[in-house]
């Protein structure tokens, strides 16, 4: 039975709302294992992340009670500006549940593209994406005034990160700049149906848009579900 628009939406939403970050609790079992606690720039160089990334992920966790934030003198003599440390606060969650339930979401969102011609799910999940991308630029960099094309596209970058893409950005020669996902939530399902690399299209086309503006100009896309050295997005660096 085919789904209707409203219902494959809801599916999609419900993925994309759920489907965790990897990145972040790997982050958190890290902090666990600190008594002495961590700084933003020890978690970046431990996981290769920007350290904006890095500090995001730290202010996520405390904002959701899981770790503590404090300031410490790193020099013997206490000469020195205090830097701000995190460490673990209260018990463990059980950090496993939400990843059952998210491959379990991903699955869904699998069979519900597969009883779509291929076509009309590949438009409606790029649609989806691009949906709830707008929604996340909203969330994550509201107001400020116009943004430069660079800056919309870190934004772009440490949103992508948060939800467990793990991205960056990366500068191609001199025409270009590669907004590179080194992760994806998706990939497994995606392996045995690319179509689903339309949402993660959709979500950096309706951030990027909703950030900078329409006119960004052409853009090459690669899938390694698809084929593709990497999971990228290639856009002029004059945007």
């Amino acid at each position: 039975m085919a789904l209707s628009g409203t219902e494959f939406s809801a599916v999609v939403e419900a993925v994309t709302s759920a489907f965790g970050d990897p990145t972040r609790r790997r982050v958190y079992l890290y902090v666990r294992e600190s008594e002495a606690g961590v700084t933003a720039s020890q978690v970046a160089e431990r996981f290769s992340l920007h350290p904006n990334v890095a500090r995001h992920h730290l202010d996520k966790l405390a904002a959701g009670g899981y770790v503590e934030v404090f300031s410490s003198r790193s020099a013997p003599s206490g000469a020195g500006r205090p830097s701000k440390r995190y460490r673990a606060s209260g018990p463990a969650p059980l950090l496993e549940a939400p990843r059952r339930t998210d491959d379990l979401l991903v699955a869904l969102l699998a069979g519900a593209l597969s009883m779509l011609p291929p076509a009309t799910a590949e438009l409606m999940a790029e649609r989806v994406g691009y949906e709830y991308g707008a929604k996340l630029a909203a969330e994550v960099g509201p107001g400020g005034g116009p943004r430069s094309f660079r800056s919309a596209l870190q934004v772009v970058a440490d949103a992508l990160t948060a939800h467990g893409f793990e991205a960056h950005a990366e500068t191609r020669g001199r025409a270009l700049v590669a907004l590179v996902r080194d992760s994806c939530p998706f990939f497994d399902a995606a392996s045995s149906n690319p179509v689903i690399c339309a949402v993660d299209r959709g979500m950096v086309r309706g951030m990027l848009e909703s950030l900078y503006g329409p006119a960004v100009g052409p853009e090459e896309w690669s899938s390694r579900a698809q084929g593709g050295q990497a999971c990228m997005t290639c856009l002029p660096t004059g945007a």
